[in-house]
């Protein structure tokens, strides 16, 4: 991964964004520390999230079908009406 001083990143915008398409990720720093990161449009699709839908998450969901549930005979203990 290559990184580009802010100063020099800003002079060959043209160049960071090109190796970005070609080489991957370019990295931007600012007083040694990292700032900031350039991608290609390809890498950045990659990265995102599908937007969630409410009706797939449902649908995809754990199933519930195998699973033998049996209630407890055990009415409780008596309340007193008071």
């Amino acid at each position: 991964m290559t990184s580009w001083q802010v100063q020099e990143a800003k002079t060959k915008l043209s160049e960071v964004i090109e190796r970005a398409r070609t080489e991957g990720p370019q990295t931007i720093t600012r007083h040694g520390k990292v700032r900031a990161m350039v991608l290609s449009i390809e890498d950045y699709e990659g990265l995102k999230r599908p937007e969630p839908n409410l009706i797939d998450f449902l649908l995809n969901g754990p199933r519930f079908d195998d699973f033998d549930f049996e209630r407890s005979r055990d009415p409780g203990r008596e309340m007193d009406p008071d």
